[in-house]
């Protein structure tokens, strides 16, 4: 596939929240204003760093079970952000190399790293789609092109509808994606909320800093995104409950929340 056409100019002096979030993760796609903004919050809030590895690696177990247990060879992985280590792609094609995944973000900072999300095996394929997750049909017409949009799909939300600040609006697009997979697919879903009071409180600042907002949801309120689906065990759970294996840390039980759901 052509890589295309990289932005003409990206402001690298003003904090990104997916440069930010690249940081915590220990990638190499920041520069100092990001960096300065990620030491700004965790020297507040230190837990914000580990919270992003369990966030990842929850991607990491979700993605594990649909390729191995539920035998789903194709994903749709939307608001992608940038890559770093264990990508959807990487993880499902280590099970199965004829796995297809394609990405969904419309942040021209992504735009410039796609290549790391493209390093396909042979047997299977990747792509990248730009697009804001909520035009829906733009979206679904561009992974109709790397994907076989009558045979099961897992759709890959990480961590990113906390972004989409009308409630109404992220709920929406969800059901309009599940809405058109074809029965046997997947939703994989998670959503941040504020572990306490001081972790609220970092993140309204971080808000009002001029990025990206985050909005933090209650469990409770998250859970109705799997509105219409089938949730698998154990449900929708913090992000450490979920299929814990050897590597998955014990911070989040307050502040990630995830779960699988099978579509009908």
């Amino acid at each position: 596939m052509t890589e295309p056409t990289l932005p003409q100019q990206i402001d690298t002096s003003v904090a990104h929240s997916a440069r930010v979030w690249n940081y915590w993760l220990g990638g190499k796609d920041h520069y100092p204003a990001d960096q300065a903004a990620g030491d700004a919050y965790s020297s507040k809030y230190p837990n914000i760093v580990p919270f992003a590895g369990e966030s990842r690696d929850f991607l990491r177990r979700t993605t594990t079970f649909l390729a191995r247990e539920a035998g789903i060879r194709q994903f749709i992985d939307l608001g992608a952000g940038l890559p770093t280590s264990n990508n959807t792609h990487e993880v499902a094609q280590r099970i199965s190399p004829d796995c297809r995944v394609v990405y969904i973000d419309h942040d021209p900072i992504v735009l410039l790293h796609v290549h790391a999300l493209l390093t396909s095996t042979t047997e299977g394929a990747t792509n990248y789609v730009q697009a804001d997750m909520r035009d829906t049909d733009v979206v679904l017409a561009g992974a109709a092109k790397t994907l076989d949009m009558t045979k099961p799909i897992a759709l890959v939300i990480n961590d990113v509808l906390g972004h989409i600040e009308n409630w109404d609006e992220a709920r929406g697009l969800v059901r309009r994606l599940v809405d058109q997979l074809p029965a046997g697919s997947y939703l994989s879903l998670s959503h941040s909320t504020a572990s306490d009071e001081e972790h609220q409180a970092v993140q309204d600042e971080y808000n009002s800093s001029g990025a990206i907002p985050y909005i933090f949801r209650e469990p409770s309120a998250a859970i109705e995104l799997f509105e219409g689906t089938e949730l698998v065990e154990p449900g929708f759970t913090s992000w450490p409950r979920w299929r814990p294996d050897a590597n998955t840390g014990t911070l989040t039980d307050r502040a990630g929340w995830g779960g699988v759901a099978r579509i009908s």
